[in-house]
């Protein structure tokens, strides 16, 4: 009996499902039953040659063995092809995601203690932003305009009309040229000082609320980083409760964690970029006030009305 052939057909059935292996082993037990009967032995001791009857047994045997081989090969196919599919069917899935739920599925990842903490350092920082673009707009006039407007009602008017007209025009350019006109019957010097002190007070207010607006630059990517370490703590406590370093395990946990930071980082950045842009329009509004000064007093002394 060719016990090779019938060891292969037992290898193959424990690979298969439990019905093709309860098939296959009857298949085999009805093999050595066959090659039993058609096995003699003769009187020198040398075994007899197969019957036909063997001979089918193993073919048949044989035949079983690569039907076996085809069903798990096209078992195999299937598997594979279905998680072609489901990998496709993600990917297809993430392909027609929209930007806002890719934001909002990311921040639900990250957790909504430090996720939510992060999001309103945004919120009062972008409505800060807001308020100063908004002032400092309003305060940017044409200054060249006022400044004859003011030398103008001086000569025609006086120190009375030159008031009304700054008391007309909006912005603190405005603002410090009244306050010198209001002081004109006390001196050169002293219209000088008022003007140089008023315009500090005016460039308070033109800077108020910036130091808020860093606060939040540093604070966003401080709980980024914070959030960050409590999930990697977490992640570390989840493989010590597994008692296992699962690459899965540990690949979510570092994800999940990483999502706080980038959130911080991007939150940072954005607050950067008006920070910046405030900055630059206070040293242009400041250097436009002390520009407007000079040529203030310029005209003030030229108009004769300063004892």
């Amino acid at each position: 009996m060719n016990y090779a052939v019938i060891m292969n057909i037992i290898t193959k059935a424990l690979m298969m499902s439990k019905r093709t292996f309860l098939f296959s082993f009857m298949l085999a037990v009805l093999v050595i039953g066959a090659g039993n009967n058609s096995y003699a032995q003769d009187p020198t001791g040398e075994p007899a040659e197969l019957d036909s009857a063997a001979q089918d047994s193993v073919k048949k045997a044989e035949e079983a063995a690569a039907a076996a081989d085809l069903l798990i090969q096209e078992e195999k196919d299937k598997k594979a092809k279905e998680i072609i599919d489901a990998k496709k069917a993600e990917e297809d899935a993430a392909a027609n995601m929209s930007v806002h739920q890719i934001i909002k599925q990311k921040f639900i990842e990250g957790g909504p203690g430090f996720m939510g903490i992060v999001l309103l350092c945004l919120i009062l920082g972008l409505a800060l932003c807001i308020e100063r673009i908004i002032y400092l707009n309003m305060a940017t006039t044409n200054n060249a305009k006022l400044l004859n407007e003011i030398e103008g009602a001086l000569g025609s008017g006086g120190v009375g009309a030159a008031k009304e007209v700054c008391r007309n025009t909006k912005g603190p350019v405005a603002s410090i040229f009244y306050q010198g006109l209001d002081r004109s019957d006390k001196g050169v010097e002293v219209i000088e000082k008022s003007v140089v002190q008023y315009g500090g007070v005016q460039m308070g207010l033109l800077e108020k609320g910036l130091s808020w607006i860093s606060l939040f630059i540093a604070l966003a990517p401080m709980l980024g980083f914070m959030g960050t370490v409590i999930g990697m703590i977490d992640a570390f406590d989840s493989i010590q409760a597994a008692g296992d370093i699962s690459p899965s395990l540990v690949a979510k946990g570092i994800k999940v964690a990483l999502i706080t930071t980038v959130f911080g980082l991007i939150v940072a950045i954005i607050l950067q970029i008006f920070y910046n842009y405030i900055i630059s329009k206070v040293d242009d509004l400041v250097n436009a006030m002390e520009d407007s000064s000079i040529s203030f007093m310029d005209i003030v002394i030229k108009s004769g009305t300063v004892k």
